[in-house]
């Protein structure tokens, strides 16, 4: 099923699924209010939240003890790019080398991209987001030999977490769009897939714009457009647009409308938040042509009332080498650099982001769905600050663990501080001599 259709609305009474699902028992967790609980999951959802040490698993489920954890909604990420993820040390034309006629002359390797692809999914499933809205390339010359090589990473992580790819062709008007426009009717045909678009490489904006939403439409799915946001004319008449389109309709990076005029941009939000558009933000960095760089205004969008979430785009490819995935880290720049408080800037990457993806919400609390993060740590704050140690549940179950050491030689220097656990290893040639170990 994909993860953009409307799901149901989690049980109020708390009921589990059915006789015979699976159980775990999250114990003594930590909530960003403060309670220390203990969490029972069955099947994919909470089956009771109880005070630390009162509940028990059902009989044959298993415990995961996460003292020293605090227990979260997992994150989500709403702008991924899964047909150039990882390709930044690739030899030979980079992923966005393309013609201005939008047709690729180089052959795609679909296997390559599905291996590539697969290989990013994980890395961002282990930093905690158990969805995925993944941007690939369709255009002339390569069909959609990419967005399959995505589909097919998507069947391999069923049970794991929820791959979503965006069909995004470059050029949709003119004679020289129709295989554009015939390929992206294609690509939504296949189910499971989200309308895409770049309507800044099209000579005719307006008119991929118009292309773009008539095909979600057509089929009855969400649209996403890649765009950098910084043509108020272009802006407005995509709110027009929008208001008609039963589906969700997302847009971003927009970085571009942080160059606008402030009162330009004020009202070009006011239109979005009006038109139910959704904006998503990349805080570590652009994707797409390497030029493209900055972030898109969230306070002015927030205050407008749109509903912000925030991606990480580009994953180590030519538009940023160095990109990591890593979803608590956005939410961590949009606390130190964007002025959100820590709270907000978690829901960013986790109950907005989800929302943009059509998922249901997520709580702590009876009857939600069991996708939780665990994380080291005691506050919020201090998470998105060091966030090195991770468990992430996806329906009800442990599907990816990181464990982070951190060894400091034994000399005078290595102080008895506050929580330090000191246990002794055996010396190793070249590294610290019998030190204290800290697990973070």
């Amino acid at each position: 099923m994909s993860a953009d259709r409307k799901q149901p609305q989690p049980p109020e009474d708390g009921a589990a699924t059915g006789a015979g699902a699976t159980s775990l028992l999250l114990s003594h967790a930590r909530l960003a209010d403060g309670r220390a609980v203990d969490v029972r999951l069955v099947g994919d959802r909470i089956e009771a939240v109880g005070t630390a040490g009162s509940l028990g698993p059902v009989a044959g489920g298993a415990r995961v003890d996460l003292t020293g954890h605090l227990l979260l909604p997992a994150p989500a990420e709403p702008h991924a790019h899964a047909d150039t993820a990882l390709s930044a040390d690739s030899p030979g034309p980079g992923p966005y080398d393309v013609p201005c006629d939008g047709s690729y002359d180089v052959p795609c390797d679909g296997e390559e991209v599905r291996r590539r692809a697969t290989e990013a999914a994980l890395l961002q499933l282990g930093h905690g987001a158990t969805a995925l809205r993944a941007h690939v390339r369709i255009a002339a010359g390569r069909g959609l030999t990419s967005l399959d090589a995505v589909l097919r990473t998507r069947r391999s992580l069923h049970g794991l977490g929820e791959l979503t790819p965006v069909a995004v062709p470059r050029l949709l008007t003119g004679a020289a769009g129709a295989e554009g426009r015939a390929l992206l009717r294609d690509a939504v045909r296949r189910g499971g897939v989200v309308a895409g678009g770049r309507p800044d490489g099209d000579p005719d904006p307006a008119g991929h714009l118009e292309a773009v939403l008539t095909v979600a439409a057509e089929h009855g799915v969400p649209a996403d457009l890649h765009t950098e946001g910084d043509d108020p004319v272009w802006l407005a008449r995509l709110a027009a647009m929008a208001g008609e389109l039963g589906a969700g309709v997302t847009i971003g990076p927009c970085a571009g409308l942080a160059r606008l005029p402030s009162e330009v941009a004020g009202r070009a939000a006011e239109r979005l938040a009006a038109a139910g558009v959704a904006v998503v933000c990349l805080p570590q960095g652009g994707c797409g042509e390497a030029g493209s760089r900055g972030v898109a205004p969230v306070g002015l969008l927030r205050a407008a009332g749109v509903r912000v979430a925030a991606g990480s785009g580009a994953l180590r490819d030519a538009a940023n080498p160095v990109g990591r995935g890593d979803p608590l880290e956005a939410a961590y720049l949009l606390a130190s650099q964007a002025g959100l408080a820590p709270e907000e800037a978690y829901g960013a990457v986790s109950a907005e982001a989800r929302a943009v993806l059509g998922l249901p919400e997520v709580r702590v609390e009876a009857g939600f769905p069991a996708e939780l993060l665990a994380v080291r740590g005691e506050r919020l704050a201090g998470v998105l600050s060091l966030a090195y140690s991770r468990i992430v549940v996806h329906r009800g179950r442990v599907v990816a663990r990181t464990s982070a050491v951190r060894e400091y030689c034994d000399s005078a220097a290595a102080l008895d501080l506050p929580r330090q656990a000191r246990t002794k290893r055996p010396p190793e040639p070249g590294g610290p001599q019998a030190g204290p170990v800290v697990r973070s």
